[in-house]
């Protein structure tokens, strides 16, 4: 369906692209990654035809339609939301305004165009016009969209809205290839899962951008790397694209190094011999021989990961914040009814629920954004509570330049460390010297996030923390919140984040009768909630609506946070008992299987030494498919290693965690 065929592409100097070919068919599910600034919108860019390569070309077969839906900003005008999604052609958009002016002008008694709304309403037939409005309306309300928005006009939407109607307006086009750039970030975690769920079945191709890990394990099945002006495919998902790089680039090394050892061997016997009458022959014979190899490239160095530290905040009392007896609603609608909830310092608690359940009243009420309308929010001791919402950037100042906003606190850090920050947050270079002023959206969340972190409080509520930011950036993120000492109180959909930060998750869900949120608090980290929880997924047990207590009858297994009086205290002292009985039988097996992975890591290790080894050996590759034989056991041991890597370093974060 798509060609592209050596393509270079430079800007100032710098390529992007240096003769890189690309093949997409009808049906492929790719994945699109690479560092900020790799190139990746703009090979969409040069896909869609709105720039042009300096050599190659790009064929796309004919009648194929493509679909395009970008990272942050998309137009909207007069038209309302279900006109919007039905905007699938220029022709449609034309015969829809015919047909509504025609009807307006009926309503009013006045002269109308019979011919031309007969013509209308014959391209809107030849375009499916009656069966795509019902198809419209399903998308939209899969988007989350009510019914009384789809006349709203679209320009009386939020930037986020905006770009969920045009994600629609493509998901109703239905082009034969789609290409999304970060499509999950404008999502609540219900319409990212009917999004996902409805790309599993798309009859065309797509092609995404997205830092969501989880997303790409779900969907795709091959991932196309940008790195160093050069594509590289790879078969499988994020996952696999991770196992398949480290192995590739142990190959390479081993093979690199071996070829370098016998070009210096090579080297040395001409230099030694050259003068020699009677050995200048073979001398030149080895010369030649050096010039006739084929070079393999020395292995580029991966990226170095930005590693800073953050100034720590002052240590708070042990119980950081209390929620007592709290009532909160809108108008008729009851989110909490004598809510009763605690936290404690160095808690990394993430709050999952289905939408509409008040994870976000909660946060809200937690950090006294919302006013508690019955009850008491209790800060304790020492305790300086901090609010991030991607929403919420009034406390940024709109004349000052990117690099002063970060540093426009009680205790500036010095300017290469808000530099160092402010680059594994995206602003690179001349970026800093931007004001707050010309920011997009993403750009303010991003600042807010770093100003945050920069002076951060003791108590620190996110709410997700990971839009708008690359899976580089997302890292630079957990690596500081795993150093952070105070206290963290988060939501995300973003699973890989939850899993390295979480420690315990906090279930938030309407009662039976929907008269008020109900909490069940998880004294484990995600996969332990997932256990508990029996999920059918780690990305739908976020939304769960109700808890493994209530699913499995098995109440004793988890310590609840409830309204007081519905247990008895004799009871609730069990049920705890229980609950950190049931942490030490995980706490034991923890152990168990760490001393497992270990000693399996070190016989992996042990033989990898010897193959690597076996390929320094110049002789192996003068025996018969030898060299290829231990270059495949190498890549299925360094697979393996790194399997029972990350699978050790888990266990080893969850160890340590369980210890604090």
């Amino acid at each position: 369906m798509l060609t592209v065929s050596q393509l270079s592409k430079s800007f100032a100097g710098r390529a992007l692209f240096d003769d890189v070919s690309l093949q997409v068919n009808r049906g492929d599910r790719i994945g699109l990654v690479g560092p900020n600034g790799a190139g990746k919108s703009t090979l969409f860019s040069l896909i869609l035809g709105e720039t042009s390569p300096d050599n190659g070309t790009i064929a796309i077969e004919k009648n194929a339609t493509i679909g395009f839906l970008p990272q942050e900003t998309a137009a909207a005008g007069d038209e309302t939301v279900l006109e919007l999604a039905l905007a699938v052609s220029p022709e449609l958009v034309q015969a829809q305004k015919v047909i509504a002016d025609y009807e307006k002008e009926q309503e009013k008694e006045r002269q109308r165009d019979d011919v031309a709304y007969h013509n209308a309403l014959h391209v809107f037939d030849e375009h499916g016009g009656w069966e795509l409005e019902p198809k419209a309306k399903r998308v939209l309300a899969g988007l989350a969209f009510r019914e009384t928005d789809f006349d709203r006009p679209a320009r009386a939407l939020s930037g986020g809205w905006v770009m969920r109607a045009h994600l629609a307006r493509l998901l109703v086009m239905q082009p034969d290839l789609l290409l999304l750039d970060e499509p999950t970030n404008h999502l609540d975690l219900e319409s990212l899962q009917w999004f996902q769920e409805y790309l599993r079945t798309y009859p065309g191709a797509i092609v995404m951008i997205s830092h969501d890990r989880e997303f790409l394990n779900q969907l795709v099945g091959s991932i196309i790397e940008i790195a160093h002006a050069k594509l590289v495919r790879y078969r499988g998902n994020w996952d696999s694209y991770v196992e398949q790089k480290a192995a590739r680039e142990e190959q390479q090394l081993a093979a690199y190094k071996n070829q370098q050892k016998e070009i210096a061997s090579l080297q040395l016997f001409a230099d030694r011999f050259r003068a020699k009458a009677s050995k200048a022959s073979q001398a030149q014979s080895k010369l030649k021989q050096i010039d006739r190899m084929k070079k393999i490239a020395a292995p580029v160095a991966r990226g170095k990961t930005i590693k800073f530290h953050f100034p720590q905040p002052v240590r708070s009392g042990l119980r950081v914040i209390a929620l007592k007896n709290v009532d909160h609603a809108y108008g008729d609608l009851v989110v909490y009814r004598g809510l009763q909830y605690q936290a404690e310092r160095g808690q990394r608690t993430v709050l999952v629920g289905p939408n509409g359940a008040g994870k976000s009243t909660m946060l809200k009420l937690l950090a006294g954004v919302l006013p508690v309308q019955h009850g008491v929010r209790e800060l304790g001791h020492n305790v300086r509570s901090g609010y991030f919402s991607q929403n919420r950037i009034d406390v940024l100042n709109a004349s000052h330049t990117v690099l002063e906003s970060a540093r426009d606190m009680p205790n500036p850090v010095p300017e290469q460390t808000a530099r160092t920050v402010l680059g594994s947050f995206l602003f690179r270079g001349d970026d800093v010297f931007k004001t707050v002023a010309v920011l997009s959206g993403g750009e303010k969340s991003r600042l807010a996030l770093v100003r945050l972190l920069l002076d951060p409080p003791n108590l620190l509520l996110m709410d997700e923390p990971t839009t708008h930011l690359d899976v580089g950036s997302i890292d630079a993120l957990i690596g500081a919140l795993k150093q952070y000492h105070g206290t963290l109180i988060f939501i995300s959909h973003d699973v890989h984040f939850i899993r390295a930060i979480a420690t315990s998750v906090l279930h938030i869900t309407a009662s039976p009768a929907r008269t008020a949120g109900r909490l069940t608090f998880y004294p484990g980290d995600y996969d332990y909630y997932l256990d508990k929880s029996k999920a059918a997924s780690a990305r739908t047990a976020l939304t769960a609506g109700r808890d493994a207590a209530e699913v499995n009858g098995r109440k004793s297994e988890i310590r609840k946070q409830t309204v007081p009086g519905l247990k008895e205290q004799k009871a609730q002292k069990r049920a705890e008992a229980e609950a950190r009985n049931a942490i030490s039988k995980i706490k034991r097996d923890r152990e168990k299987r760490l001393h497992e992975i270990e000693t399996r890591i070190a016989t992996l290790e042990a033989h990898q030494k010897e193959l690597v080894a076996a390929l320094e050996d110049p002789a192996v590759y003068g025996t018969g498919g030898r060299a290829v034989s231990i270059n495949r056991e190498l890549s299925n041991v360094t697979a393996d290693l790194a399997l029972l890597t990350n699978e050790w370093e888990t266990a080893t974060a969850a160890e340590v965690t369980s210890d604090r």
